[in-house]
């Protein structure tokens, strides 16, 4: 166990079990979203999980009681608290690692604003017991609001050629939509808990590097939360390390192309101009992307 991962809530009596569903919640998050978050998953028509609920920082005494009625009322939820080095990188590696006692097969991410489909995991797990050689499997999503309303959907390219393929223009992947297979972890490979955003990128892009193989289905199985602040122009920190991931995927993949510098420098220089260019920018995006996905 990690001895900075301290546990606040542990009833699960198994010594195994098939998964390991890991999310991170922090004082920023409402806690009706959270809520809806937790039941998505506790709802599942699959079982066979644990829920690992990592508290990131300082919450409100609402929330923490919020946590604390779900967790007693379901013997599944492992309420822990990240004890150092902040971050979503941080919380998932952690809970990963904490993980490894029960002997799982598999990790799912899930974000605490949004909202699993009630067989996301049976359809994923289902997946990955017949594929043994896909690692990761995303899947497509659809957008919602502030009130639950559809407002969009992102769909990406299925097979792993096409996954790999776009990597150094973009994180092909869903992050929040994952099922990682545990022998990722297992073998020693971990989020970079130095990142405090595109920690997911990067990942990809070294497990790509080093074989591993990607999927993502096309069934839409997780609504992600898009909110007003939604196409903000980006800080410069997360501008920056977006570059860095696409120039890191170029060299790692042998993708160092004019074509995909030109892209990389381009998302650069929008990232930072106002919101409605981003806002046409990325609808143009979905368009595409959408397009694209569905070869």
């Amino acid at each position: 166990m990690d001895s900075n991962l301290s546990i606040l809530h542990n009833n699960y009596k198994k010594k195994r079990v098939e998964t390991l569903v890991a999310m991170a919640v922090y004082g920023g998050d409402k806690v009706e979203w959270v809520e809806q978050a937790i039941d998505s998953i506790l709802n599942q028509t699959y079982q066979d999980f644990v829920f690992t609920i990592v508290i990131d920082g300082e919450i409100s005494v609402k929330m923490m009681n919020k946590l604390k009625d779900k967790a007693f009322s379901d013997h599944r939820i492992i309420l822990a608290q990240n004890v150092t080095k902040p971050g979503l990188a941080s919380c998932m590696n952690k809970a990963a690692e904490w993980g490894l006692s029960l002997n799982p097969s598999y990790f799912v991410r899930m974000d605490a604003d949004d909202i699993s489909i009630s067989t996301r995991l049976a359809r994923q797990i289902s997946y990955l017991r017949k594929h043994a050689y896909i690692s990761v499997l995303g899947s497509a999503l659809t957008e919602i609001n502030e009130h639950g309303g559809k407002v969009g959907a992102r769909v990406m390219p299925s097979s792993h050629k096409q996954i790999v393929s776009i990597l150094p223009r973009r994180c092909s992947l869903n992050h929040p939509t994952v099922v990682i297979r545990y022998t990722v972890f297992e073998q020693g490979y971990r989020y970079d808990s130095n990142l405090m955003n595109t920690q997911d990128y990067f990942l990809w892009v070294t497990l790509a590097s080093n074989g591993f193989v990607f999927r993502n289905l096309k069934d839409r199985l997780l609504n992600f939360r898009r909110v007003n602040n939604f196409y903000k122009r980006r800080g410069f920190s997360k501008s920056l390390n977006e570059f860095r991931a696409r120039f890191n995927a170029m060299l790692k993949l042998k993708k160092l192309t004019p074509y995909n510098a030109a892209y990389a420098c381009g998302v650069l220089a929008l990232r930072l101009m106002p919101g409605k260019v981003v806002k046409l920018a990325y609808k143009l995006d979905r368009h595409l992307l959408d397009r694209f996905g569905k070869h």
